[in-house]
């Protein structure tokens, strides 16, 4: 299949080549195809998939790349291809990373992450003269404590002006991943007064925050429980560091995107930023490339729970608005 572009007139072009696709019934086969992979996922590739069967021919290159990783950090996927020089400054000039952010938005980047880990040591004694001992697990909830009474109540002063989604994120959060300390769960019962208590806990900064003054509070407010209570000492370890990334509004991917959706919805682009981390900051930092946003169907507040689903509809219409990017971005061949 060939589809023509007669006197610059790209917008003609495309329609007849959504013409031609719907008449091919690729729209069709999309529906009725069943694949156990994310709606994001999948929809990348059948959108490149239904230009390579409409014949068109592009200028640029088009790269589809299947990463894996990218909930831990995405250090062996994204990050392994920017590493090794496949995505990089000079060879690729636009990134679309499918993400489940609502099919008529365009997300520009996303807040900072310092995932850290939190341990604190005590003496350990037989459970039965705890006063012989000291409590990491107790040290370990007045931790907890002075975060939800000193810290916490702070992020509510702080909101950033990148257009985080949904309003709530774009305020300074932290979350307790996990707690460990004392006797193993469904272990032989042992009476001891627990040494050492760990807790993970994952802080999602903001642009205008920076990561040196998070990191800072968190070590300021480890340093005056050391100086209120007798025999408290912790352990700081890093884990991972996601500085903040944003894409100029002006971006040619943007733009790109932007009149794409409005071809297929018949509605303005909402341009937002994502509340967590994703292979954005691989692209921004590693490889160079600031040309980069993510885009796909999904429903953002429904990520990561049980019920999480995408509806068929948001798929075929992402599927178009990607197809009519590509082209936008890459350019048709004249015939």
């Amino acid at each position: 299949m060939q589809v023509q572009v007669r006197d610059n007139n790209v917008d003609q072009a495309l329609r007849a080549l959504k013409k031609k696709l719907q008449r091919e019934g690729v729209y069709r086969e999309m529906k009725l195809r069943r694949h156990y992979e994310k709606p994001s996922e999948r929809r990348a590739r059948e959108r490149a998939e239904a230009i390579r069967r409409a014949g068109v021919r592009l200028t640029g290159t088009v790269e589809l790349s299947g990463t894996v990783d990218e909930e831990s950090g995405g250090w062996a996927g994204m990050a392994y291809l920017a590493e090794r020089g496949r995505i990089a400054r000079g060879r690729t000039d636009a990134v679309i990373i499918p993400e489940p952010l609502n099919v008529d938005r365009i997300c520009i980047g996303h807040r900072g992450v310092y995932w850290f880990e939190v341990t604190t040591r005590g003496r350990i004694a037989h459970g039965s003269m705890p006063f012989l001992g000291t409590s990491a697990i107790e040290h370990m909830g007045a931790v907890l404590d002075t975060i939800r009474r000193d810290l916490l109540p702070t992020f509510s002063r702080r909101r950033t002006e990148v257009p985080v989604v949904p309003e709530a994120a774009r305020r300074a959060t932290l979350n307790v991943n996990a707690v460990h300390g004392g006797q193993p769960r469904g272990a032989v019962q042992t009476p001891c007064v627990a040494d050492r208590c760990t807790a993970v806990f994952d802080r999602r900064f903001l642009l205008e925050e920076g990561f040196e003054s998070t990191r800072r509070e968190i070590v300021e407010l480890l340093d005056g429980l050391t100086r209120e209570l007798p025999d408290f000492r912790y352990d700081l370890r890093d884990l991972m560091v996601v500085e903040p990334t944003r894409t100029p509004d002006d971006a040619p991917v943007v733009g790109a995107l932007g009149r794409s959706i409005a071809s297929v919805l018949g509605r303005d682009a909402t341009l937002v930023a994502s509340p967590g981390t994703y292979d954005h900051k691989h692209v921004a930092r590693i490889a160079g490339v600031e040309n980069c946003v993510a885009y796909g169907p999904g429903i953002l507040e429904l990520a990561h729970q049980p019920d999480e689903w995408c509806s068929v509809d948001d798929l075929l219409n992402a599927t178009r608005v990607l197809a009519l990017s590509i082209l936008d971005l890459a350019g048709v061949e004249k015939a």
